[in-house]
């Protein structure tokens, strides 16, 4: 049965759920010297399991815009109202952002201005605008001449002040215009450039867009059978056009390469076809429904998490010998480090992380508290 235009997609919550609580595994170790490979981004070009929850986040954010805004053009709902909720959704979005990067001292002259919450905020208005604005036909034009038009932009427009194009950390294109208009405001572990900054956020709508086109197929009339098939198809021709694009543009996170768009486009793709078929075509929910709760409040519980996170490291307590710990070197030391190789250690103090805020975040559920941005 083809799905109707008001089901909610149960599988999407999944795998929105999936990929917070994967996110905040990966932003909440024991302790950052010791983690194992899997979970580490990579250091510049490659791809690890870590490098791809953000693109698929992205992804995730296209398809249900899709759901959302294809709801409400059917309706006929006013399109300058429609705006101006994109717009207040993305401004929040932003603000949240900022929030969490200056929390709690809020140095305004050196805060980070990109972030995550930021190009989540920046994607979902264009991407949002483009839906509304566009056909499908357009649509798909625009996901893959925003890549080709970085892709150039990234390897042959000679870098100011470098005299060549090159795809470095400090010396690229996207540094260079990160330092020109964000100076002092960049990621503090380089200073010089930023995983989210501005030149590179022109793919990460590629990203999203990828997303909306697989929301189009979802909406279809097609049966549930023929469009897992087409997800899984779409996904592996991406997959395989990402990695040979890699011999020539490499996949890189920190730089949002096309082919990393086109690499992470196609496991997302295959991803929710997997979450799809066994969700929505075979009915096995029950499995599911702890990564339904994390998905249903995906920006509560991240944003909330990463409060809390930096909280630990800022309450401290008093030891022995009149020396202060941290409260998470505290607990971290006593509960977790006095018992384990500090790898594992690291890890559980991690998973136990996610699993507290599983906790609170099945609370609101229970309570059908869905907080909405």
């Amino acid at each position: 049965m083809p799905e109707t235009k008001t089901e909610r997609l149960v599988s999407l919550d999944v795998f929105r759920g999936i990929t917070i609580a994967g996110m905040i595994l990966v932003n909440n170790p024991g302790t950052w010297s010791s983690i194992y490979p899997a979970l580490r981004h990579a250091e510049w070009h490659g791809c690890t399991p870590t490098d791809l929850i953000f693109p698929f986040f992205l992804f995730i954010v296209g398809v249900a815009i899709t759901f959302s805004l294809s709801k409400r053009k059917e309706r006929g709902d006013d399109y300058s109202k429609l705006v101006l909720q994109i717009m207040r959704r993305s401004f929040v979005l932003f603000l949240l952002g900022i929030i969490l990067s200056g929390f709690p001292y809020f140095e305004f002259a050196t805060i980070r201005i990109p972030g995550v919450l930021q190009r989540i905020a920046v994607v979902y208005l264009i991407s949002s605008l483009v839906f509304l604005g566009t056909t499908l036909k357009v649509q798909a034009y625009l996901t893959f001449i925003f890549l080709l038009v970085y892709w150039f932009l990234m390897t042959l427009v000679p870098v100011p002040g470098v005299g060549y194009a090159n795809l470095e950390p400090a010396t690229n294109l996207a540094a260079w215009l990160d330092n020109l208009l964000l100076n002092g405001h960049l990621w503090k572990a380089t200073k010089v450039w930023d995983p989210e900054g501005i030149l590179s956020t022109l793919p990460a709508i590629s990203t999203a867009l990828l997303g909306v086109l697989t929301g189009h197929l979802l909406l279809s009339g097609k049966d549930k059978i023929s469009k897992t098939a087409w997800m899984f198809a779409a996904g592996n021709i991406l997959i395989l056009l990402g990695y040979i694009w890699d011999m020539w543009f490499p996949l890189n996170k920190n730089l949002w390469t096309s082919s990393y768009v086109v690499f992470t486009g196609g496991l997302a793709l295959n991803f929710l076809a997997m979450c799809y078929f066994i969700i929505d075509v075979l009915g096995y929910k029950r499995w599911a429904l702890p990564f339904q709760v994390y998905g249903l409040n995906a920006i509560t519980v991240f944003f909330l998490s990463g409060i809390i996170g930096r909280l630990l490291y800022i309450i401290t307590i008093s030891v022995k010998d009149g020396q202060e710990l941290s409260l998470k070197s505290y607990l971290f030391d006593n509960f977790f480090l006095s018992w384990l190789e500090p790898i594992n250690a690291s890890l559980l103090w991690a998973v136990i992380y996610v699993i507290i805020w599983l906790g609170l975040m099945w609370i609101l559920y229970a309570k059908k508290i869905f907080i909405k941005i």
